[in-house]
Protein backbone atom coordinates (compact mmCIF):
# COMPACT_ATOMS: atom_id res chain seq x y z
CA UNK A 1 0.00 0.00 0.00
CA UNK A 2 1.42 3.16 -1.34
CA UNK A 3 1.05 5.30 1.86
CA UNK A 4 0.56 9.27 1.70
CA UNK A 5 3.77 11.11 3.39
CA UNK A 6 2.64 14.25 5.23
CA UNK A 7 5.78 14.78 7.46
CA UNK A 8 9.26 13.85 6.38
CA UNK A 9 12.72 15.37 8.01
CA UNK A 10 15.88 14.74 6.43
CA UNK A 11 18.67 15.34 8.92
CA UNK A 12 17.09 18.31 10.47
CA UNK A 13 18.85 19.99 12.93
CA UNK A 14 18.08 23.49 15.06
CA UNK A 15 20.60 25.67 16.97
CA UNK A 16 19.93 28.94 19.14
CA UNK A 17 22.70 30.83 19.48
CA UNK A 18 22.65 32.13 23.20
CA UNK A 19 24.21 34.35 25.80
CA UNK A 20 26.00 31.12 26.79
CA UNK A 21 26.83 29.89 23.64
CA UNK A 22 25.06 27.33 21.26
CA UNK A 23 22.49 25.12 21.83
CA UNK A 24 21.61 22.25 20.15
CA UNK A 25 17.99 21.72 20.23
CA UNK A 26 17.49 19.25 17.77
CA UNK A 27 20.70 17.26 15.53
CA UNK A 28 20.33 15.03 12.06
CA UNK A 29 16.61 13.98 13.12
CA UNK A 30 14.85 12.05 10.20
CA UNK A 31 11.61 11.01 10.08
CA UNK A 32 8.85 10.13 8.24
CA UNK A 33 5.01 10.44 9.47
CA UNK A 34 2.37 9.08 7.20
CA UNK A 35 -1.25 9.91 6.72
CA UNK A 36 -3.68 8.83 9.75
CA UNK A 37 -0.49 8.26 11.73
CA UNK A 38 -0.70 8.75 15.66
CA UNK A 39 2.46 9.79 16.39
CA UNK A 40 3.49 10.66 20.31
CA UNK A 41 7.21 12.53 20.38
CA UNK A 42 8.70 11.35 24.37
CA UNK A 43 11.60 12.13 26.00
CA UNK A 44 13.16 13.92 28.68
CA UNK A 45 12.37 17.79 29.50
CA UNK A 46 14.74 19.60 26.88
CA UNK A 47 14.89 16.95 24.17
CA UNK A 48 13.55 18.82 21.59
CA UNK A 49 10.12 17.32 21.26
CA UNK A 50 8.55 20.51 21.50
CA UNK A 51 10.94 22.33 19.33
CA UNK A 52 10.00 19.53 16.56
CA UNK A 53 6.29 20.46 16.73
CA UNK A 54 7.51 23.99 16.44
CA UNK A 55 9.71 23.60 13.45
CA UNK A 56 6.52 21.82 11.67
CA UNK A 57 4.02 24.81 12.01
CA UNK A 58 6.95 27.32 11.47
CA UNK A 59 6.95 28.29 14.56
CA UNK A 60 11.07 27.81 14.80
CA UNK A 61 13.32 27.59 11.77
CA UNK A 62 15.96 24.86 11.57
CA UNK A 63 19.41 25.54 11.02
CA UNK A 64 20.56 22.47 8.66
CA UNK A 65 18.74 19.60 6.97
CA UNK A 66 15.46 19.61 5.45
CA UNK A 67 11.51 19.18 6.53
CA UNK A 68 8.36 18.92 4.49
CA UNK A 69 4.38 19.25 5.83
CA UNK A 70 2.05 17.90 3.13
CA UNK A 71 4.66 18.47 0.05
CA UNK A 72 5.39 21.94 1.05
CA UNK A 73 7.65 24.06 3.17
CA UNK A 74 6.40 24.78 6.42
CA UNK A 75 5.90 28.03 6.06
CA UNK A 76 3.08 27.24 2.60
CA UNK A 77 1.88 24.93 5.39
CA UNK A 78 1.01 27.53 7.63
CA UNK A 79 -0.13 30.05 5.10
CA UNK A 80 -2.58 27.49 3.83
CA UNK A 81 -3.68 26.90 7.17
CA UNK A 82 -2.52 22.75 6.63
CA UNK A 83 -2.91 22.27 10.53
CA UNK A 84 -4.47 23.10 13.44
CA UNK A 85 -1.90 23.25 16.91
CA UNK A 86 -3.16 22.31 20.58
CA UNK A 87 -1.26 23.50 23.05
CA UNK A 88 -0.31 22.59 26.70
CA UNK A 89 -2.70 25.59 28.11
CA UNK A 90 -6.04 25.86 26.64
CA UNK A 91 -5.29 29.82 25.44
CA UNK A 92 -9.26 30.63 25.36
CA UNK A 93 -9.77 34.10 25.72
CA UNK A 94 -11.89 35.02 28.91
CA UNK A 95 -13.83 37.87 27.23
CA UNK A 96 -15.22 35.57 24.64
CA UNK A 97 -17.41 32.67 24.87
CA UNK A 98 -16.72 29.17 24.14
CA UNK A 99 -18.72 29.09 20.27
CA UNK A 100 -16.11 33.17 20.24
CA UNK A 101 -13.19 31.04 20.74
CA UNK A 102 -13.68 28.53 18.32
CA UNK A 103 -14.81 30.60 15.41
CA UNK A 104 -11.37 33.03 16.11
CA UNK A 105 -9.98 31.38 13.42
CA UNK A 106 -12.87 31.18 10.95
CA UNK A 107 -13.53 34.93 11.22
CA UNK A 108 -9.89 35.23 10.73
CA UNK A 109 -10.09 32.85 7.42
CA UNK A 110 -13.30 34.97 6.44
CA UNK A 111 -15.57 32.04 6.74
CA UNK A 112 -19.26 33.46 6.09
CA UNK A 113 -21.82 33.73 9.91
CA UNK A 114 -23.60 30.46 8.66
CA UNK A 115 -20.41 28.80 7.99
CA UNK A 116 -19.02 29.94 11.54
CA UNK A 117 -22.54 28.83 12.98
CA UNK A 118 -22.61 25.35 11.23
CA UNK A 119 -18.85 24.58 11.96
CA UNK A 120 -18.89 25.95 15.72
CA UNK A 121 -21.80 22.92 16.13
CA UNK A 122 -20.01 20.17 14.43
CA UNK A 123 -16.72 20.70 16.19
CA UNK A 124 -18.58 21.13 19.57
CA UNK A 125 -20.17 17.85 19.08
CA UNK A 126 -16.69 16.28 18.16
CA UNK A 127 -15.81 17.01 21.45
CA UNK A 128 -18.84 16.31 23.45
CA UNK A 129 -19.13 19.86 24.36
CA UNK A 130 -23.10 20.75 22.41
CA UNK A 131 -24.93 23.54 24.52
CA UNK A 132 -21.59 24.78 25.76
CA UNK A 133 -21.16 27.58 23.10
CA UNK A 134 -22.19 30.51 25.14
CA UNK A 135 -20.40 29.47 28.17
CA UNK A 136 -17.20 31.95 29.50
CA UNK A 137 -13.89 29.56 29.47
CA UNK A 138 -14.44 30.31 33.46
CA UNK A 139 -17.41 28.31 33.64
CA UNK A 140 -15.68 25.17 31.81
CA UNK A 141 -13.60 23.12 34.13
CA UNK A 142 -9.77 22.36 32.87
CA UNK A 143 -10.94 19.13 31.38
CA UNK A 144 -13.37 20.65 29.15
CA UNK A 145 -11.43 24.13 28.31
CA UNK A 146 -8.66 21.43 26.68
CA UNK A 147 -11.59 20.01 25.01
CA UNK A 148 -12.84 23.15 23.83
CA UNK A 149 -9.33 23.99 22.72
CA UNK A 150 -9.17 21.12 20.53
CA UNK A 151 -12.42 22.15 18.72
CA UNK A 152 -11.05 25.61 17.74
CA UNK A 153 -7.62 23.48 15.84
CA UNK A 154 -10.31 21.32 14.18
CA UNK A 155 -12.72 24.07 13.57
CA UNK A 156 -11.22 24.83 10.01
CA UNK A 157 -10.80 21.33 9.40
CA UNK A 158 -6.56 20.60 8.63
CA UNK A 159 -5.51 17.60 7.67
CA UNK A 160 -3.05 17.74 10.78
CA UNK A 161 -2.98 18.61 14.32
CA UNK A 162 0.06 19.25 16.30
CA UNK A 163 -0.38 18.57 19.85
CA UNK A 164 2.19 19.56 22.83
CA UNK A 165 1.15 17.79 25.94
CA UNK A 166 -2.34 19.35 25.70
CA UNK A 167 -3.37 17.15 28.99
CA UNK A 168 -0.15 17.39 30.99
CA UNK A 169 -1.62 19.51 33.59
CA UNK A 170 -4.91 17.72 33.99
CA UNK A 171 -5.52 14.87 37.02
CA UNK A 172 -5.15 11.53 35.77
CA UNK A 173 -8.55 10.71 35.64
CA UNK A 174 -9.38 13.50 33.37
CA UNK A 175 -6.75 12.31 31.34
CA UNK A 176 -7.62 8.99 30.96
CA UNK A 177 -11.06 10.34 29.86
CA UNK A 178 -9.74 12.83 27.75
CA UNK A 179 -7.33 10.19 25.78
CA UNK A 180 -10.10 7.82 25.07
CA UNK A 181 -12.19 10.89 23.54
CA UNK A 182 -9.15 11.75 21.45
CA UNK A 183 -8.65 8.35 20.14
CA UNK A 184 -12.50 8.76 19.13
CA UNK A 185 -12.31 11.49 17.78
CA UNK A 186 -9.36 10.33 15.66
CA UNK A 187 -11.20 7.42 14.63
CA UNK A 188 -14.07 9.63 13.52
CA UNK A 189 -12.34 12.31 11.55
CA UNK A 190 -9.00 10.13 10.68
CA UNK A 191 -6.72 13.31 10.90
CA UNK A 192 -2.76 12.91 10.97
CA UNK A 193 -2.05 13.90 15.20
CA UNK A 194 1.67 14.42 16.28
CA UNK A 195 1.45 14.85 19.67
CA UNK A 196 3.86 16.01 22.75
CA UNK A 197 3.62 13.77 25.95
CA UNK A 198 6.49 12.96 28.99
CA UNK A 199 4.03 9.95 29.90
CA UNK A 200 4.92 6.98 28.56
CA UNK A 201 1.33 5.30 29.09
CA UNK A 202 -0.03 7.78 27.81
CA UNK A 203 1.94 7.42 24.68
CA UNK A 204 1.45 4.06 24.56
CA UNK A 205 -1.86 4.32 24.40
CA UNK A 206 -2.57 7.05 22.11
CA UNK A 207 -0.15 6.05 19.45
CA UNK A 208 0.54 4.10 16.29
CA UNK A 209 3.97 4.65 16.09
CA UNK A 210 6.04 6.13 19.14
CA UNK A 211 9.34 8.78 18.73
CA UNK A 212 11.95 8.14 21.35
CA UNK A 213 13.85 11.53 21.69
CA UNK A 214 17.00 11.51 23.64
CA UNK A 215 18.69 13.95 25.80
CA UNK A 216 19.82 17.54 23.87
CA UNK A 217 20.93 17.37 21.58
CA UNK A 218 17.42 15.59 20.93
CA UNK A 219 17.80 12.97 18.47
CA UNK A 220 15.70 10.14 17.37
CA UNK A 221 16.59 6.79 19.26
CA UNK A 222 13.66 4.73 18.21
CA UNK A 223 10.71 4.62 16.61
CA UNK A 224 8.41 2.39 17.56
CA UNK A 225 5.24 1.49 15.58
CA UNK A 226 2.64 -0.05 18.04
CA UNK A 227 1.32 -3.46 17.20
CA UNK A 228 -1.87 -2.62 19.25
CA UNK A 229 -5.48 -2.83 17.37
CA UNK A 230 -7.13 0.74 16.58
CA UNK A 231 -9.75 -0.25 19.06
CA UNK A 232 -8.22 0.69 22.50
CA UNK A 233 -10.78 0.23 25.57
CA UNK A 234 -8.79 1.56 28.61
CA UNK A 235 -7.75 -1.80 29.85
CA UNK A 236 -5.50 -2.43 27.18
CA UNK A 237 -3.20 -1.00 29.34
CA UNK A 238 -2.88 -3.93 31.33
CA UNK A 239 -2.49 -6.41 28.49
CA UNK A 240 0.99 -8.16 28.03
CA UNK A 241 1.48 -6.50 24.33
CA UNK A 242 0.94 -3.27 26.15
CA UNK A 243 3.38 -3.49 28.53
CA UNK A 244 6.20 -4.72 26.17
CA UNK A 245 5.98 -1.50 23.86
CA UNK A 246 5.75 0.28 27.15
CA UNK A 247 8.83 -1.58 28.60
CA UNK A 248 10.53 -0.57 25.22
CA UNK A 249 9.95 3.16 24.94
CA UNK A 250 10.84 2.76 28.77
CA UNK A 251 14.74 1.26 27.55
CA UNK A 252 14.94 3.72 24.52
CA UNK A 253 14.46 6.50 26.93
CA UNK A 254 17.41 4.72 28.91
CA UNK A 255 19.70 4.06 26.14
CA UNK A 256 19.11 7.49 25.31
CA UNK A 257 20.67 8.93 28.33
CA UNK A 258 23.47 6.45 28.13
CA UNK A 259 24.99 7.98 24.98
CA UNK A 260 24.25 11.69 25.34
Amino acid sequence: MNQEVVIEAKKLSLTFETNDGPVHALKDVDLTINRGDFVSFIGPSGCGKTTFLRVMADLEQPTGGDISVNGMTPEEARLKRAYGYVFQAAGLYPWRTIGGNIRLPLEIMGYSKAEQAERVKEVLELVHLDGFAKKFPWQLSGGMQQRASIARALSFDADLMLMDEPFGALDEIVRDHLNEQLLELWAETNKTICFVTHSIPEAVYLSTKIVVMSPRPGRVTDVIESTLPRERPLDIRESQEFLDIAHRVREGLRAGHGDG
